[in-house]
């Protein structure tokens, strides 16, 4: 939690006991995250549109099992809007 907006109060406290700013360890500023997100949701959404098509549905069946000792996906509830659904 930031009391000032920016993050410039918090710090984080490392296995040492140094602490650190936040702004030393943020990775991402804010155009970068931008540019991320981005790329993201492109992705995304050329997958769903591409994912009827049976040359793609083929590649992706391919790679999916590299996936199979990942953990299972969850809904996000506050996404998903509370709606009945099966985990």
């Amino acid at each position: 939690m930031t009391r000032t907006g920016d993050f410039s109060d918090v710090v984080v406290l490392d296995t040492e006991g140094n602490r650190i700013s936040w702004t030393e360890v943020s990775r991402f500023d804010d155009n970068e995250m931008r540019d991320l997100m981005r790329q993201v949701v492109n992705r995304l959404y050329t997958f769903q549109l591409r994912l009827v098509e049976p040359e793609f549905q083929a590649f992706v069946d391919h790679w999916l099992g590299a996936t199979r000792k990942w953990d299972d996906p969850k809904h996000d509830d506050a996404l998903y809007g509370g709606h009945d659904h099966q985990q």
